[in-house]
């Protein structure tokens, strides 16, 4: 392995989670790392999420590391671009530039049991040893797209909301948008005074909460800068505020009967129709999808150009779409906005073990990890947003910075323990972890409200989403506990008895 570039510290993706990292190894004095991104720019899912209206549900000052806070955030709810500038100046500011490898798509990762490292090939066709591995690819970076009978046969122009096509002009199109989460509710209001019709397929409908947002001011942005300590107080305001209302997410779901009753108030101040009112209306208990903020996408959806179809797309025939209730639609481009890889990760299927198998099929029956980083069988292997990090009602940038922590401890405890070592989970601290979360899950309102949603895998299991505040998970991700890792160190050569014998033979003659 001379010939290949060898690091102590590899981390995969470059949007929050994997710039976060690289910040977080720099600040702790850790230089010797790259950073492997697959596009030509960072940025992660606000870089590859360009479509119209793009923008973030979590209020700017939150949505932002604390280490890096930006006083210059230009909407209380900043859209995509400002966002991936944000990132690109963190880029710049921590000095990450030289340890980017843009264009650098990682194919196979494959432990090696001898020398306690990881083997990282590329699509390029180089390959990078590392002693550690930090997969920051994000649970929103692989669009998921339905299997569709006819769909390859459509004459007309189609693309996932994660792979918008800006060269195509949707002014004057018949455009079927399909799916209602939180990219479609965007969507839909950025491209319906241009396209001549809308035709929006929904097989479930969301809960929309009206979204409260507004230009900061110049004297906002100015007392920020001047008075960083103001920035920090709002930060923590709008924290505490989020954190107060996860018991009722997690504990008491019958809490939310009244915010269910301002989002249905949300309904009725846009929709005048009593049967488009009755398609848009849930039966599930709010929250138990995600709730989805907007006050542009009801008043859309009442324009004369808009229709709803309350059905999934099951077919479709030439330009012709055809829902399940059997409604046919004629178009000239087909939008889906269905979603992404969430519990079933593709970059693990590009994760080998130390036991031989991919992390795909270590997690066949379900994704686990221990405390959202750690797998069985992976040593010196770690994500970033893993299994049960997700929020359903704050910022996931709260969650990276307590995984960092943890990546932080993990590398200190190798650094402890010297010589050539590695940390494996064990299966027992894995399953004992997943226990608690399994358990605490069961009166959340993502078990109980009556819904399927993209937090469950196939099994139904909630896998993605985190029963608990932020405060709860940054307590339990402080520190590595020993005791829930197996140390490995590098196998004892043994000497074959025939060449132990021949050994003094050898000497006498070299003598």
């Amino acid at each position: 392995m001379a010939q290949h570039e060898h690091v102590r510290v590899a981390v995969i993706g470059s949007g929050f989670g994997g710039l976060g990292a690289a910040v977080r190894l720099r600040r702790e004095g850790i230089t010797d790392f790259v950073v492997l991104e697959r596009a030509g720019s960072v940025g992660g899912t606000w870089r590859d999420n360009s479509y119209p209206g793009c923008a973030c549900d979590v209020p700017s000052h939150l949505y932002s590391f604390s280490f890096a806070p930006n006083p210059d955030w230009p909407r209380t709810f900043s859209g995509q671009r400002h966002i991936r500038a944000y990132l690109e100046h963190v880029a710049d500011t921590f000095g990450l530039r030289p340890h980017l490898r843009l264009n650098h798509e990682v194919t196979m990762m494959r432990w090696d049991n001898d020398e306690l490292h990881w083997v990282i090939e590329s699509a390029d066709g180089t390959t990078i040893v590392a002693d550690t591995v930090v997969s920051a690819t994000g649970a929103l970076s692989d669009p998921k797209m339905p299997d569709i009978p006819g769909l390859a046969e459509f004459p007309g122009k189609v693309f996932h909301s994660a792979r918008w096509d800006h060269d195509y002009d949707l002014t004057g199109k018949r455009v079927a948008m399909i799916g209602t989460g939180a990219s479609a509710i965007q969507i839909v209001p950025a491209i319906q005074p241009k396209a001549g019709r809308v035709t929006l397929f929904q097989r479930t409908p969301p809960w929309v909460m009206p979204r409260v947002d507004r230009t900061i001011t110049g004297a906002e942005r100015w007392l920020h800068r001047t008075v960083p300590v103001t920035g920090a107080a709002r930060r923590g305001l709008l924290w505490g505020i989020r954190e107060l209302q996860v018991s009722a997410f997690t504990k008491h779901p019958d809490q939310l009967g009244l915010v269910e009753k301002i989002a249905k108030s949300n309904i009725a101040r846009s929709i005048k129709d009593p049967a488009l009112r009755a398609k848009l209306t849930p039966s599930y208990r709010i929250g138990c999808k995600r709730i989805l903020l907007s006050s542009a996408y009801y008043p859309a959806l009442a324009q004369p150009n808009v229709d709803v179809v309350a059905s999934g797309l099951t077919e479709v025939r030439g330009s012709t779409v055809v829902a399940a209730d059997g409604t046919e639609t004629e178009v000239d481009a087909i939008i889906f906005g269905t979603g992404f890889h969430v519990t079933d990760m593709p970059i693990a299927d590009r994760v080998v073990g130390a036991e031989g198998i991919t992390l795909a099929e270590h997690w066949k029956n379900g994704m686990k990890s221990l405390r959202g980083a750690t797998a069985a069988g992976f040593p010196n292997w770690m994500t970033i947003v893993g299994p049960n990090t997700g929020l359903g009602n704050s910022s996931m940038i709260l969650m990276i910075e307590s995984q960092l922590n943890y990546m932080a401890d993990y590398l200190r405890q190798l650094d402890v323990l010297g010589g050539r070592a590695a940390l494996g989970a064990r299966t027992s601290a894995v399953t004992a972890w997943n226990h608690r979360v399994q358990e605490r899950m069961k009166r959340t309102v993502w078990n109980t409200g009556g819904c399927t949603s993209w937090y469950l895998d196939a099994e139904g299991r909630n896998t993605t989403v985190w029963p608990g505040t932020t405060s709860e998970f940054r307590k339990e991700t402080r520190a590595v506990d020993l005791a829930e890792y197996e140390v490995i160190r590098i196998p004892r050569r043994t000497v074959p008895a025939q060449a132990r014998a021949a050994a003094p033979v050898a000497e006498e003659i070299a003598g």
